[in-house]
């Protein structure tokens, strides 16, 4: 009778696991193929988006950027057209392998790659304040820079150098921000007075002959994007 028991306990047991099997077969195979679909439209849109970026120029504006030296000594190859092209498709990616889990019923899954995505929108918010501060550091260190040689004043490169890296630490800042990265206070407000100082500086070689250089350099800058 015990052996009986047993064996008839055992066989419902593999029973309900094989029915559970079964049912669960039609949910992922839905979901593999939802996920497929998502992953050959989320892999060509990001191509397109790469390939629109490149034939309108977007990669010119960091030819000459200090960050993409250091990359190639790194042995990091990075295309601006392509860095934001791999957003857009991961963020397709990632859409449909939430609608993926949804179907296989996988709640808390789903529910962290929700907040993933969520959080998404501040990694683009703070790619786009990089890609300001390459356009302005470099804008505005040329200005500075041919402001004060102008005035047959030295240090010149230095002072440009000097008004580029405080862009970058306070363009820095507002990227933690956006990630939501706390940083010291102290920090926040030191970069505060030196964007005040870069202001009056830019204010001043404007006003004190500043303005033909930086047009020179704006219509400079025009002529690289149209080629």
């Amino acid at each position: 009778m015990i052996i009986t028991d047993w064996f008839e306990t055992t066989v419902a047991a593999l029973q309900g696991v094989w029915q559970n099997f079964i049912g669960f077969i039609p949910d992922l195979i839905g979901a593999i193929i939802i996920f497929l679909i998502g992953w050959v439209i989320a892999v060509a849109i990001g191509k397109l988006v790469a390939e629109v970026l490149k034939k309108l120029q977007f990669d010119k504006i960091f030819e000459k950027g200090a960050w993409k030296t250091a990359l190639q000594k790194a042995d990091i190859d990075v295309h601006a057209s392509a860095f934001i092209g791999a957003i857009f498709k991961w963020i397709l990616i990632i859409v449909f392998l939430i609608a993926a889990i949804q179907v296989l019923g996988f709640s808390q899954l789903g529910s962290f790659f929700t907040a993933v995505l969520n959080y998404l929108p501040n990694v683009i918010v703070a790619a786009f304040i990089f890609v300001v501060a390459v356009i302005i550091a470099d804008i505005l260190e040329k200005v500075v820079r041919a402001s004060v040689e102008s005035f047959k004043v030295g240090y010149g490169h230095v002072v440009g150098i000097i008004v580029k890296w405080s862009i970058w630490i306070f363009a820095i800042l507002a990227i933690l921000d956006q990630l939501k990265i706390e940083a010291a206070d102290w920090l926040v407000q030191m970069v505060q007075i030196v964007f005040i100082g870069i202001v009056v500086m830019a204010a001043l070689a404007f006003g004190l002959g500043g303005r033909d250089i930086a047009r020179d350099i704006l219509q400079e800058a025009r002529n690289k994007m149209r080629k």
